[in-house]
Formats: C-alpha cells, structure tokens, sequence
C-alpha cells in the first residue's frame, strides 16, 4: 500500500505563473529554479530570480526562455531567444538558438549549438544575406539526405556582413516604356518580405497578442504568401497598427516594410 502512495511530489512555488495561448503552448513564470523534465512546446519559459536547467532526453521548443541566474541545457532546446547570466551545454547536449543573450557561454564536449546570433538586427542582415538560399530549402529534411543548402551551410562559415545593405537604386524602363524599380530593388523587396513573413509567424505565438492583432497579422501573412503586393502596400499600416505593444522585432519588421514598399510604390507610379 506504502509503495502504491510512492509517487513524486508536485509543488509550484507562490508567484508561480502557468498559462496555455490559443496555438496549445505553455507558459512557465516562476521565481525559483525551473527544472524541465518533460518534453513539450512552450511560449515562455522563465526564471525571475533562479535558473532554468532542461534534463537529459528531454526535448523542448519555446519562443523564450530566460533566467535571472543560467540556463542549463542537458537535452536538446530549440528557442528563438535565450537571455541568462550563463548558458551551459551539458555533454551530449544540443542547443538551436536564433538569439542568445549571455555573459558567459559553455559548451561541454559533445555539445552541438547552432545558431547563437546576438541580435535582431544581426539576424535580419544575415538572413537577408541568403535569402534565395533559404528559399530554395526542402520543405522536409530527414538525417542523411543530400540538400541544396549545403553551398548555403558551407558559406555562412565566417561569412563578413556589412554594417548597412541597403542600396540606393534608379529605375530603369522596359522596352515598353513603363518605369519599374531596378532589380537590386525588386531583389531587396523579396527578402524583406521573407524575413517579414518569419518575424510574423512567430509574432502569431505572442500568448499576449489580442484578437484584433492576431488577424491583422494573419493578414499580412497571407499577403505575402499570396504575393499580393498591391494590397500589401495599402494595407500594412493600418494592419501593423492593429497590433497593441508591439514587440521590437515587430516594429522593426514595419521600418523595413516603410523602406522598401513606399520606395518601390513611389518608383512604380513615377512617369517618365
């Protein structure tokens, strides 16, 4: 009967909060440490004024996790953004962080980490960089089968990005005599929206975003999917301005899209 009551002890501590967003994802703020021994996708993961440690075998994917004091990793974390003191790899541990926020960084042997930009802005330029590349990914990738990223992968490798790609272009008329933006335009045009249409569909995972901002953003991705870029150009402003606080990253996302949508607009409409 003793062995039947034998079962572990469950205690969130005071101030715990545990929250579920519309996409089933789960949220974990808590001030103390914060051992993950269960695999799952979350929306946040954070310590206040402790640490966050993910055991062996166990798999996690989260839009955030942060931690006041280090983040441990001994299974695998896939995370769009990691900010703690230290982030550790344990042995054996996998690491895929688009953004990490660290005063120190340690990986034992074994440990794999990709990723590990160290900002927004780093992240938008280089994802800007191969943004054909990225196009031209699988849709699916199983362990072992040949890619087309793999001239991408090997070239990303100590890769030297400049501090400003932006290129002022003068447009140029067809043999028809309409005026179109040149195609480093209509190039730049393209990875803006790419990198829009990733900064959105995390966006759509905000456990704090309202029903009014969710369908403006779902909007504006399927403007983009759709390749409708009349409609985009009218409507983007209104629709960024639907979505209430707004995180950095969004608001970033709708500088580009002033940028290259107004310019392109403004040079398609020019006569001759």
């Amino acid at each position: 009967m003793n062995e039947e009551k034998n079962f572990p002890t469950m205690i969130i501590p005071a101030g715990t909060e545990i929250k579920v967003n519309e996409q089933g994802q789960l949220s974990i703020r808590t001030p103390g440490n914060l051992v993950i021994q269960n695999s799952g996708v979350y929306s946040m993961i954070e310590s206040t004024q402790g640490s966050v440690r993910i055991d062996p075998q166990v798999k996690v994917e989260a839009v955030s996790v942060q931690a006041a004091d280090s983040c441990f990793i001994a299974g695998e974390l896939t995370a769009w953004r990691v900010k703690a003191s230290k982030i550790t790899l344990e042995k054996s541990a996998v690491g895929c962080i688009m953004l990490q926020e660290s005063e120190q960084l340690e990986l034992e042997r074994g440990a794999r980490l990709v990723g590990n930009f160290a900002s927004n802005k780093e992240l938008y330029l280089m994802l800007g960089k191969f943004s054909q590349q990225l196009r031209r990914l699988p849709q699916s990738l199983a362990a072992g089968e040949p890619s087309d990223s793999e001239p991408f992968l090997a070239a990303a490798v100590g890769v030297s990005i400049p501090e400003d790609d932006h290129k002022d272009s003068e447009p140029f008329v067809t043999p028809d005599g309409e005026h179109e933006p040149a195609p480093e335009t209509v190039q730049e045009q393209q990875d803006v929206l790419e990198l829009g249409r990733v900064v959105l569909h995390r966006e759509l995972g905000r456990p704090d975003l309202t029903e009014n901002g969710r369908k403006a953003l779902e909007s504006l991705q399927e403007m983009i999917l759709s390749d409708r870029l009349d409609d985009l150009r009218r409507e983007y402003g209104y629709l960024f301005s639907q979505v209430s606080s707004p995180s950095d990253d969004l608001v970033h996302a709708r500088q580009m899209f002033d940028r290259v949508l107004g310019d392109a607009a403004s040079q398609t409409h020019e006569s001759p």
